[in-house]
């Protein structure tokens, strides 16, 4: 006897778990964007912003940004912070509207006051450099220090480079090295790369090699540029051969 349908799309996605709904995004964008947009027209804030998602990144629909806006606002107004913040990234980045940093760094507010990590992480980047906000460098630290102790690799990241640099607080380099281990450990290239840094200057340098490596590996062209820069000054063979095949790797790239 099969199955009865269920009432509702809310209803049948409910039913598939979550690897099944990445798969089907993965394998069938257009499908899941059709899926989506009803569940989002049924009022179902986790939809209103996953298809606001899909809109912004033109997956399984052509790219709307001005729509994608309109949807996460609506999400934003049940008061799920993912939303909350993403309004303030379309603020921050002029994505569907102009930049209004002011107006980024409300929405950031409001997400990373409800506990929302990113949204921390976001607005210390506003306070550190003076967007929307006075620059206030304390207050930078702060809200990097309450992201990265929910975790938030790039924000440890952050608390290591504001320690470092004596920005919000007197410089510690021992715990900026402990913040940048922290940030390393949790898969940042951008952590991988600072903590490596630390420990060349210690003079460990197969160790610095190690995560010079894996930075490589996640990290952006500029990184590896920086790593071949940096691992060439070193005298362990480690450090010697990554520079080198980092630099092969871009030549070929280039060619």
């Amino acid at each position: 006897m099969s199955t009865p349908a269920p009432a509702s799309l809310t209803a049948c996605l409910a039913q598939m778990d979550a690897h099944a709904q990445r798969r089907l995004l993965c394998e069938q964008p257009r499908v899941a964007a059709v899926w989506m947009r009803a569940l989002a027209l049924e009022g179902l804030a986790v939809a209103q912003l996953n298809y606001g998602r899909m809109l912004l990144e033109g997956t399984g629909v052509a790219k709307d940004a001005v729509a994608a806006l309109a949807w996460f606002e609506r999400a934003a107004r049940s008061g799920d912070a993912d939303a909350v913040n993403m309004v303030g990234r379309c603020h921050d980045n002029g994505w569907g509207t102009h930049e209004d940093a002011a107006a980024a760094a409300r929405a950031y507010r409001h997400a990373a006051e409800s506990g929302h990590a990113w949204a921390q992480y976001n607005l210390g980047h506003l306070y550190l450099e003076g967007r929307g906000v006075a620059r206030d460098l304390l207050t930078a630290l702060g809200w990097y220090r309450r992201a990265a102790d929910q975790g938030h690799a790039r924000a440890m990241n952050l608390v290591g480079r504001c320690l470092e640099q004596g920005w919000g607080a007197p410089r510690d380099f021992a715990q900026a090295a402990s913040w940048y281990r922290r940030s390393a450990e949790g898969g940042y290239f951008r952590g991988q790369y600072n903590w490596a840094s630390m420990l060349l200057r210690d003079g460990r340098e197969e160790e610095a090699a190690a995560w010079f490596e894996r930075a490589a590996i996640g990290g952006t062209d500029g990184v590896r540029r920086a790593i071949v820069d940096v691992a060439c000054t070193g005298a362990h063979p480690a450090l010697q051969h990554l520079a080198e095949r980092l630099r092969l790797d871009a030549q070929a790239k280039a060619a």
